[in-house]
């Protein structure tokens, strides 16, 4: 597999710290022990012709994968968007900061010595870059798992990892950051001398209906609906919600039963989103 080889690379490179990402090696492993996998080779080797091996004699579930594949990833996947989360959170507070906070670390760059715009959208762009790579990465294993086990499981399972705000895609941490860069890009004084966070990131319309649209690599594309579902209207003051969810900020404090004064941090954590129904507040 390449793309395991380019992933070991990256994850291998010179970070601050070692980052959480995907065992590829360890839950290639486990397939390689799988019996089905054994079944499905022995079948292959006693027959000339594919169409001897008869698929339907193999079962939905495999006792041997499932009791580790699902579990082991699902934890790497946790932790994954966990570190994507709390990074890209203290990122944009910092760069969105106001008064004394915005100056100090504006004051701080210049100490270092650091070109603060280009330092910006290189720790930018590191972030995107880990959140896509893991992306793919988790894609392209699930993909094998598929491959291997002639089944659907692995598509199952990233349908309930969606349900559980485990995809880093769906983070809300991630539109801001999306967000962040047509800001970036719209203020730049002389478009094109800058670099911008990533390419392919657009405010487009359909229908009279705004969407945030993003093409990356591998054939990622993210299309983020603007318009909210509680008012029907333009997001405005947007607010996301755990499960990915965009609405206005009065709109979901009204869903959530709070004042705007106290916000959504004081909303009742049982509370579901009115879109989805799930737990996301």
């Amino acid at each position: 597999m390449k793309f395991c080889k380019k992933y070991q690379e990256y994850m291998q490179q010179g970070h601050e710290k070692k980052l959480p990402g995907v065992g590829f090696k360890k839950l290639k492993k486990i397939l390689k022990k799988c019996r089905r996998r054994d079944y499905c080779d022995h079948s292959h080797k006693g027959h000339t012709e594919v169409e001897s091996l008869d698929i339907k004699t193999i079962p939905d579930h495999c006792p041997v994968c499932d009791g580790t594949f699902f579990p082991s990833l699902l934890y790497e996947m946790t932790e994954i968007v966990g570190c994507f989360n709390q990074r890209a959170q203290t990122f944009l507070e910092l760069q969105l900061a106001s008064g004394f906070r915005k100056y100090f670390s504006w004051f701080v760059a210049k100490l270092q010595g650091n070109n603060n715009h280009y330092a910006l959208i290189q720790e930018g762009k590191d972030l995107v870059t880990y959140a896509l790579i893991n992306a793919v990465a988790i894609r392209k294993i699930l993909k094998k798992y598929d491959k291997i086990h002639y089944s659907k499981q692995g598509q199952l399972f990233k349908s309930q990892v969606q349900n559980m705000h485990k995809e880093i895609l769906q983070s809300p941490w991630l539109c801001e950051l999306m967000a962040y860069n047509i800001n970036l890009r719209e203020t730049e004084v002389k478009p094109g001398k800058e670099p911008t966070l990533f390419d392919g990131c657009s405010l487009t319309f359909k229908d009279g209906k705004p969407s945030l649209t993003c093409e990356f690599f591998d054939s990622i594309k993210i299309d983020i609906d603007l318009t909210c579902s509680i008012c029907l209207d333009t997001v405005f003051d947007p607010v996301s919600l755990t499960c990915g969810h965009i609405f206005c900020y009065i709109c979901a404090c009204s869903a959530a039963s709070v004042s705007i004064v106290h916000g959504l941090k004081s909303a009742d954590p049982r509370k579901k989103c009115p879109l989805c129904r799930n737990v996301s507040y």
